[in-house]
């Protein structure tokens, strides 16, 4: 539905899937739709923010992001148990099941980034690029010069802060819809209905059990109240969880046509509370779909019958175009570019979407997309097979100093024959590959990879606007 599109209640029930690869802005429709089902501009929950913030950050950019805000609220040293405490922190950690070692993730991000001159951090091994550094007392703070690296984390950070305001204030009213993001965990009980504990004063705090109607549910009873309006339930990420076990036997009556009042009309008895219910007629379902997920193959006919499918294609033309030693890189040819190679090679569903370089205005935020998140999908997407690594970013017949993607072994032999001092030893070049969540390589009889020491240090060919232009290709 199209944000200009006009409701109506005797419309026929919209059931819309819309699929695409990863960072097509899916999401982003159903924010778009959500202003369709409110009298006004809806409201985000402030835990879903917080997620969202999160959820795309290494260990490395949480960390950066609490002391930042610290330092916003004019605290620049900061403790190892103040980071742990703080909502950044904790959201990150429930996200990746971390329950043990807190404090050691910390402890290690923390001294792998700091700097070699430092007079109170002692480690063997560093990254190229450093950000903390302690005092004497054990306090950490970020260095001044890698504010400039942090702009993005900044930027990020004033937004969070502004819906968290939005959030905490007069909630509006009079929103008819729904949104929840599906998970692997995320099931029947909290979607339809399922028994909940709960702590009842009047028993003298002990704990009773009792059928509590879920999201999809709630929903449904504001709609049956409200046949005037239109309601919609908003699904992201519906590949991530058991759809099947989600909806249970909801699966065949939100087809439009076993909606109440329709000939084909259908209800069922509710699992645990043992109710008749069927749903209405006013209410529609939008869904977002990872089409990288297979699977949801299995299913995948199933919910082809009950939904309709819009496809979501990465759209490099909503892309900027950056300046680099005032030449101009457009990075909608450089997505294109890698895209259309990408397709050749791996199919149309290993594409990238335009999110990965959606929020890149300048050089080093375009590296840092590139060894953070794009060379990584790919690495997962080619299972780190050199030859196919290099094809897509154009390094074959390349010098080897202007590769992306280097033979980890001729890469070795390059760095002791210059004597690079950064990457002259293996393990040091591993460990700054490490540290960005990136590892060289050998299987299936392939080549080892190492990403270009100069792309991760931002020098060398990498300063030049040639070295992306010629991704275009």
């Amino acid at each position: 539905m199209s944000p200009t599109e006009t409701l109506s209640a005797n419309q026929n029930p919209v059931n819309v899937i819309y699929s695409g690869v990863a960072g097509t802005g899916k999401t982003y429709r159903l924010l778009q739709i959500a202003k369709q089902y409110s009298d006004c501009l809806p409201t985000i929950d402030h835990q879903m923010w917080l997620t969202q913030l999160v959820s795309e950050l290494s260990w490395r950019e949480v960390v950066c992001l609490i002391l930042l805000d610290k330092k916003t609220r004019q605290k620049d040293l900061v403790k190892v148990p103040e980071i742990v405490a703080h909502e950044f922190f904790v959201t990150k950690a429930a996200q990746n099941e971390r329950l043990k070692n807190l404090n050691n993730t910390v402890w290690s991000v923390l001294q792998t980034h700091s700097p070699v001159s430092s007079q109170t951090v002692s480690c063997d091994k560093r990254a190229s690029q450093a950000y903390f550094d302690k005092d004497k007392s054990g306090a950490w703070y970020l260095l001044a010069d890698s504010l400039t690296l942090l702009e993005g984390l900044q930027q990020q950070l004033t937004e969070y802060r502004q819906a968290k305001q939005t959030s905490s204030a007069q909630p509006i009213r009079n929103e008819r819809f729904s949104m929840v993001s599906f998970h692997q965990a995320y099931g029947y009980e909290e979607f339809v209905e399922g028994i909940r504990p709960v702590l009842g004063a009047h028993r003298s705090g002990q704990v009773s059990y009792e059928v509590q109607d879920g999201a999809f549910l709630q929903l449904c009873q504001r709609a049956a109240h409200d046949p005037e309006q239109r309601y919609a339930m908003l699904i992201d990420e519906i590949n991530r969880a058991n759809v099947a076990r989600v909806f249970g036997e909801l699966l065949s009556l939100i087809e439009p046509d076993k909606r109440v009042g329709t000939p084909n009309a259908m209800s069922v008895t509710l699992a645990y509370s043992g109710r008749s219910f069927s749903v209405p007629a006013n209410v529609d379902i939008y869904a977002t779909m990872n089409t990288q997920d297979h699977s949801l193959a299995p299913l995948d006919m199933a919910l082809r019958r009950r939904f309709r499918f819009i496809d979501c294609p990465p759209q490099p033309e909503l892309l900027a175009t950056i300046c680099v030693d005032e030449e101009a890189v457009d990075l909608g040819r450089l997505l294109a570019g890698i895209n259309s190679r990408i397709t050749q090679t791996l199919g149309q569903e290993a594409q990238l979407g335009h999110a990965f370089l959606f929020t890149v205005n300048t050089l080093a935020q375009l590296q840092a997309a590139l060894v953070e998140q794009i060379i990584p999908q790919l690495v997962q997407a080619t299972g780190g097979q050199l030859k196919m690594l290099q094809f897509l970013f154009c390094d074959e017949g390349q010098p080897l100093a202007a590769q992306f993607i280097q033979d980890a072994q001729m890469s070795s032999q390059h760095a002791v024959a210059q004597d690079a001092k950064a990457y002259n030893d293996t393990a040091a070049h591993s460990h700054v590959l490490a540290s960005k969540g990136i590892f060289a390589s050998s299987n299936m009889g392939h080549s080892g990879y190492v990403i270009n020491a100069d792309l991760l240090a931002g020098t060398g060919k990498f300063v030049q606007a040639a070295a992306y232009q010629r991704l275009y290709l």
